[in-house]
């Protein structure tokens, strides 16, 4: 049950009077994101909490509140709009969540799990006044038992929320406690899916899923808790309702299935899924049982014919072009209304011709990964910033010496992007990491870039996307702005331009704030910003001559104080010509195009 009675759902409506989407007004308060929240591990039974919870906002240190100022919604952050309530909660106090739940009676027996998709920054969790625990990161799931902690009929859970926004060393991507500019507002407190599933008495806790192309085979490592030596793991793999392979394994060593000669390939022209099904026997019982996906793919680089370092999919050089997609929301800030509207950009962007997209200094909820899976979108994916900015050389290689952080804030960031890369490694879309965006928190470059590699030799790394750079990584990734410019070029990388573009037009009706904007350049119209775009991508494709290998067009829509999006911040308008850009992105994608793949290395 709800703590709030159906007249609450009357008397909600969005803060303030800043534009939003056209989903904004399709939220239904009683059915908030109800689409099932982790497409890599699904399991059929499950409760969805999101709707609205009562809140607080208390000086920092405070005991727990006997009295709530209001109702907000959840899943989104206390400073949106859709939250209902659209207050700042500063780095001096913290927000408090209260509601009242039941658990199915189906569900006896079995252990519960609270789940939490993300939750900005530092959370900490009771059940019934019993504290289950803490967690510190804005950007991935965690979860509690609970089971010791319930009792019979309605239960209650209360969530206590710090977030010091710019004010701490924790990765926060583009908030800041005074947005302007290319800062947006903060965001605080839960802004993805908190929902309850039953599980057995021991369960599956986690997939990771590696397919190996040249190998013909496909890994999958399945972690179970409490482990026992005579514990088996099945693995069946379907195309449609047909099993194609299947394999086992005991001691928990990885599954190793042999694919068939002729499965599919994942790419972006024909973005191939399988799914599995994913079994777990203790003594030869079955114990618990799962569904998720994958695909056969495979991202690296080699060097080609002419001596340049080229960016791979499945053994054949691919230019990767696409926006840089910050994943902001005027009425949601991190979170979307709904599914289709976060299924929506990447819909569009596919429209309009590119086959990637680079998620900017943001983590999306796993529902957003899972539609580029299966829209065929490649994803390169960028550790959020945080803690001070590094002095900033992006015209040539770094020197002097590296930002030094204090222990504690370097702890952060390697516990913050080891958990973001754990929780997206066998989403196949996953085709880049980058940890570190224009000197923004960078420290220990090399190092960074080697541990990320090590920890996942999948996929290629690009150390520092718009420099501090360092002969690191596997890419050399340079941020032009308007005209893509190739002012650097190393020749044991891949050569890409991370950012570039950012044409400047405003659309009046459709703007976060209405004087204070900002662009490269101010055109008037969509016939003049189509005529600049175009220029821009038919360099790219003389630049790939050259040895460019990707590129990156600030940026799929305008984000508050910037307005240089393909799409208005409220994606009502497309600002450009559709169809032509359309065609010469597709052009752009395709410039490397070798009808004679030649096998490729990292």
């Amino acid at each position: 049950m709800l703590v709030c009675c159906t007249d609450s759902y009357a008397q909600w409506k969005p803060a303030g009077n800043r534009i939003v989407t056209e989903w904004a007004a399709q939220v239904d308060v009683s059915n908030i994101l109800p689409e099932y929240p982790r497409p890599l591990m699904e399991r059929t039974e499950w409760v969805n909490l999101n709707g609205l919870w009562q809140y607080a906002i208390l000086p920092s240190g405070k005991a727990m509140p006997k009295t709530y100022d209001g109702e907000i919604l959840v899943p989104f952050a206390v400073e949106s709009a859709l939250s209902g309530v659209g207050k700042e909660l500063g780095e001096n106090n913290e927000l408090w969540y209260r509601r009242a739940f039941s658990v199915p009676s189906r569900w006896k027996g079995q252990r519960v799990l609270l789940n939490f998709g993300a939750v900005d920054w530092k959370t900490t969790v009771w059940v019934n006044g019993t504290k289950l625990g803490e967690h510190c990161g804005g950007f991935t799931p965690f979860a509690f038992d609970i089971t010791q902690a319930l009792q019979k009929g309605d239960n209650e859970v209360v969530v206590r929320v710090w977030d010091p926004t710019d004010k701490g060393k924790q990765a926060r991507g583009k908030q800041v406690s005074n947005p302007g500019h290319i800062w947006y507002t903060p965001v605080s407190g839960i802004w993805q899916t908190v929902w309850l599933e039953p599980v057995p008495e021991r369960a599956i806790e986690n997939i990771r899923t590696t397919p190996d192309i040249d190998g013909g085979k496909l890994m999958v490592e399945t972690t179970v808790n409490n482990p026992k030596a005579n514990d088996r793991i099945e693995v069946k793999v379907l195309d449609g309702n047909k099993v194609i392979a299947s394999g086992s394994a005991l001691n928990h060593t990885s599954v190793e299935i042999p694919m068939p000669a002729d499965c599919k390939l994942w790419s972006p022209d024909s973005p191939s899924l399988y799914d599995l099904e994913i079994s777990f026997y203790a003594d030869g019982k079955l114990q618990d049982k799962v569904k998720s996906y994958t695909a056969m793919r495979k991202f690296s680089t080699r060097r080609d014919e002419k001596g340049y370092m080229r960016l791979q999919l499945n053994n054949k050089d691919i230019f990767h072009f696409g926006p840089l997609d910050q994943g902001w929301w005027p009425d949601g800030l991190y979170t979307a209304p709904t599914d289709e509207a976060l299924c929506y950009d990447i819909e569009k962007t596919k429209e309009l011709g590119f086959n990637m997209i680079r998620k900017h200094l943001k983590v999306e909820p796993a529902r957003w990964y899972a539609h580029c899976d299966r829209l065929g979108m490649i994803v390169w994916q960028d550790m959020p910033n945080g803690d001070k900015n590094q002095d900033w050389q992006y015209k040539q290689f770094y020197y002097g010496p590296e930002m030094v952080r204090t222990s504690e804030s370097e702890a952060i960031y390697r516990k913050e992007w080891k958990e973001v890369m754990d929780c997206l490694y066998s989403y196949p879309c996953i085709g880049v990491w980058t940890p570190f965006n224009e000197a923004m928190g960078q420290f220990k470059s090399v190092e960074i870039a080697d541990w990320t590699k090590k920890y996942d030799p999948t996929r290629p790394v690009n150390p520092a996307s718009g420099g501090n750079y360092f002969p690191c990584g596997d890419i050399l990734d340079l941020h032009s702005y308007p005209e893509p410019v190739m002012f650097l070029f190393d020749a044991d990388r891949v050569n890409v331009i991370g950012e570039f573009g950012g044409i400047g037009m405003a659309l009046k009706g459709h703007l976060w704030n209405e004087d204070r904007n900002w662009g490269y350049g101010d055109l008037k119209g969509k016939e003049e910003a189509t005529e600049e775009y175009l220029k821009y991508a038919n360099r790219l494709k003389e630049l790939s001559a050259l040895g460019l290998c990707g590129a990156v067009y600030t940026q799929t829509t305008d984000v508050e104080s910037e307005i240089n999006g393909l799409m208005t911040y409220d994606r009502k308008v497309v600002k450009m010509n559709a169809d032509a850009l359309q065609k010469v992105n597709s052009e752009v994608c395709r410039c490397l195009d070798n009808p004679s793949p030649a096998k490729s290395s990292h």
